[in-house]
């Protein structure tokens, strides 16, 4: 097993958890890491006196278990080996594979003194016959690609690379923990990442939606890849699907329905993010036109091969992911004709964010500004840049630089 590199955010959770009556699960996209995590824990159990014995750990992908795809065999194959004495810590890794597992898991709960760990690469596994067995007894920890700061712990850089030099990096290959392992060199790395991609496609997405179209998902990613954050619906972006051809025949109409069910199954498999448009003035959600962000930008380069020409965008999709990562509820503002890049939300705070790469010409300053100068209520308000600029706030709109703001 390779060096596991500790990711402090996600354990915690896991060790505040603990022996708490919940299930706890671990969802994200294919080889964020999840896996690593629990070896984490595991180690961290050993560390703090539980005997090997009360920890049962399976990794339901492995072929040692292959004939455990019944929930029943799986819960009679878990029982013969909890521990007659103490709580057992049970480690269930990619738990999907099992039909019903959610039957065997909430027997587990009621049947043993246990504590239970589950992790899972699509969205499936919280589907509705699990929540409502389930319900209100499962913690759900949703784990990302590496952040900017944990990007940093996890590579090694020569001493005289800028801290920019370093951020450069990350737009550029992402956060995928697995491509530490290639340095930096981009040929293996993409090859790496192509072999994640084809992964979720098939097992995480098409092989739950046989019906699905391989060349319509594909290209569906493409154009959502080209147009992070821009604001599009489902039919807008079945017309321009429509007059590309090739797909379902030339001519051949995309339905705005068949557009939104492939990206919903791409929400599913944890690659795209979708967000609501917020109106600010009205204090409601609005149901059409939103924005697509990809959870990370490693497969958009892959996919598109690398453009520094959008980096707004792309900055943009580091901040929302950023947001996601400090626990806050995203939205896309709106508020009379005005656009605001974020609204972001927990129970006792809001933040409203624009994002531009720079803003020293006067017509960006102006445009970034005036929507957050119109919002009449006191929450915090900021523009997040990659200037280096002696002004740090616009009557009261703080301008931060956005490398700052990633390591604060």
């Amino acid at each position: 097993m390779s060096e596991l590199i500790n990711r402090p955010e996600y354990l915690n959770q896991l060790i505040q958890n603990k022996d708490v009556d919940l299930v706890k699960i671990v969802t994200g996209i294919r080889r964020c890491g999840k896996s690593s995590l629990l070896d984490l824990f595991h180690q961290h159990l050993l560390n703090h006196g539980i005997a090997d014995s009360n920890i049962i750990h399976m990794n339901l992908e492995s072929l040692r278990y292959r004939d455990l795809k019944d929930y029943l065999v799986f819960y009679d194959y878990v029982s013969e080996r909890i521990a007659k004495s103490g709580k057992t810590y049970l480690i269930f890794d990619e738990l999907q594979v099992i039909e019903h597992w959610e039957k065997a898991i909430e027997s587990f709960r009621l049947d043993f003194d246990v504590d239970i760990y589950i992790t899972g690469s699509n969205a499936y596994l919280l589907s509705t016959e699990f929540s409502t067995l389930l319900s209100g007894r499962y913690v759900e920890i949703h784990m990302l690609p590496l952040s900017f700061k944990e990007f940093l712990d996890f590579y090694e850089f020569a001493p005289d690379i800028s801290i920019e030099e370093k951020f450069q990096k990350y737009l550029q290959f992402g956060g995928m923990p697995i491509l530490r392992e290639y340095r930096f060199n981009e040929a293996r790395s993409i090859q790496a990442l192509e072999g994640i991609y084809s992964t979720v496609i098939l097992r995480d997405i098409l092989q739950r939606n046989t019906q699905s179209n391989q060349g319509l998902l594909h290209k569906l990613m493409l154009f959502l890849c080209s147009n992070i954050g821009s604001i599009t619906s489902p039919s807008s972006i079945g017309n321009v699907l429509s007059n590309e051809g090739n797909i379902e025949g030339k001519g051949k109409k995309i339905a705005s329905q068949t557009v939104e069910k492939y990206i919903s199954m791409l929400r599913s498999a944890f690659i795209f993010y979708s967000v609501e448009r917020y109106d600010v003035k009205g204090k409601q959600l609005l149901k059409t036109l939103g924005k697509n962000y990809i959870i990370d930008l490693g497969f958009r380069n892959m996919l598109l091969g690398y453009r520094d020409a959008d980096r707004g965008h792309i900055i943009e999709n580091i901040v929302f992911l950023e947001l996601i990562r400090r626990d806050y509820h995203v939205y896309i503002g709106k508020f009379k004709e005005t656009e605001i890049d974020f609204v972001a939300e927990k129970p006792n705070d809001k933040l409203y964010i624009q994002v531009t790469e720079s803003m020293l010409s006067p017509e960006t300053r102006e445009r970034e500004l005036r929507p957050l100068q119109m919002i009449p209520d006191n929450y915090e308000k900021i523009v997040l840049s990659m200037d280096r600029n002696y002004i740090t706030s616009y009557d009261g709109i703080k301008s931060l630089n956005l490398i700052d703001w990633l390591l604060a």
